[in-house]
């Protein structure tokens, strides 16, 4: 029989369409609500402001036989009589706060940059709480500080000292007591003036001479963390992996995991909670790449992008509009090689970006 599954938060698209793969029936509480979470959802309901989602979740509760909720991005604080298929509001509120974070990987001799004083520039400012890195800057001086600041008024805020190298990431599986990874990968980042550090896509696997000694960390963090389920430990590599921070949740490199290695991870999700772990890291089977089309002008999509499926996800509807700098569309990429992945997905979004512009 099948079980039904409500998943929350502010995106929620890559979530729904693996567990709609795992043979779950599913249901969506999501900000955006594109075209292809309607593919895989037998219902969903879209919201403005985070507020909103639990009001929303118990009309689908009270409409649907929920069996379990799960939680992604803005979401994780959540308290429901839904039995959870996560980790607990209270046992995740520490990884959700960098800070706090800081303080776990430097208990547990995981090397993670160090915090500085408020003048020690150059450094790296970062508000307490928040996901998605669009809010990390780099300053240079008291004048960056202020804008910064101005900017983000009242936002509570860490400074650490500054780690150069390849962002990276691993994608784990816990059963509260021990950490087993799945996937290594490359982040990819805005680089815009706007959010240079912001999520712009990702490549699994990563190929770096730091990669196994990052797994080593990965897999003592998320063991210790007391996280159930799928997780992600954040690092910057360079001569040594420097973690960076924990994601207690299903993340954004979902899709590309699942590509390269041809695991589904919500199932491998739900087996963790009977304590059922991979014995060994499924072996990548090829690469894949995913990049977020952002807007490089205010303009109205006339087109239908779902014509590029399954090249893309998050497909917005026709007609939908953009301001330059928002997030358009995910395109895809894979090959046996890194290069091949991206040549694929170079081509793909070349090809979008013409239709597009039409």
């Amino acid at each position: 029989m099948q079980q039904h599954v409500l998943v929350a938060g502010f995106s929620t698209r890559h979530v729904v369409q693996s567990a709609y793969k795992a043979g779950y029936i599913t249901y969506a509480v999501d900000h955006f609500c594109d075209q292809d979470l309607f593919w895989y959802t037998r219902d969903r309901m879209r919201f403005e402001e985070l507020e909103e989602i639990p009001g929303c979740i118990q009309a689908l509760a009270e409409k649907y036989p929920i069996d379990f909720l799960v939680v992604t991005s803005g979401a994780e604080h959540l308290r429901t009589r839904i039995p959870l298929l996560g980790t607990p509001a209270d046992r995740i509120a520490r990884l959700l706060d960098k800070e706090k974070t800081h303080q776990f990987f430097t208990e547990l001799g995981i090397p993670t940059p160090t915090l500085v004083g408020e003048g020690a520039y150059p450094m790296m400012v970062k508000p307490v709480k928040g996901a998605g890195g669009w809010r990390n800057r780099v300053l240079l001086n008291d004048a960056e500080k202020s804008a910064w600041i101005q900017e983000f008024p009242d936002t509570p805020r860490i400074f650490q000292h500054i780690v150069k190298g390849t962002p990276a990431s691993v994608s784990c599986l816990s059963d509260g007591k021990r950490g087993v990874a799945v996937a290594v990968n490359e982040q990819i980042l805005q680089g815009s003036k706007e959010a240079p550090y912001g999520f712009a896509g990702c490549i699994t696997p990563i190929d770096h001479p730091e990669a196994d000694e990052m797994i080593r960390l990965a897999e003592k963090a998320a063991g210790e963390s007391g996280c159930i389920g799928s997780l992600g430990v954040d690092f910057v590599l360079s001569e040594e992996a420097w973690a960076i921070e924990v994601n207690p949740r299903f993340q954004a490199t979902l899709d590309t995991v699942e590509m390269a290695t041809g695991c589904n991870l919500f199932r491998l999700h739900a087996r963790a909670f009977s304590g059922d772990l991979p014995g060994r890291r499924p072996p990548a089977r090829r690469f894949a790449s995913r990049r977020i089309m952002f807007a490089e002008r205010d303009f109205e999509l006339r087109g239908d992008l779902a014509r590029f499926a399954p090249a893309v996800a998050d497909i917005p509807w026709p007609g939908s509009h953009f301001e330059e700098g928002n997030a358009v569309v995910s395109v895809f990429g894979h090959g046996l090689t890194r290069e091949a992945a991206e040549q694929m997905l170079n081509t793909n979004i070349t090809g979008i970006r013409r239709y597009i512009q039409q």
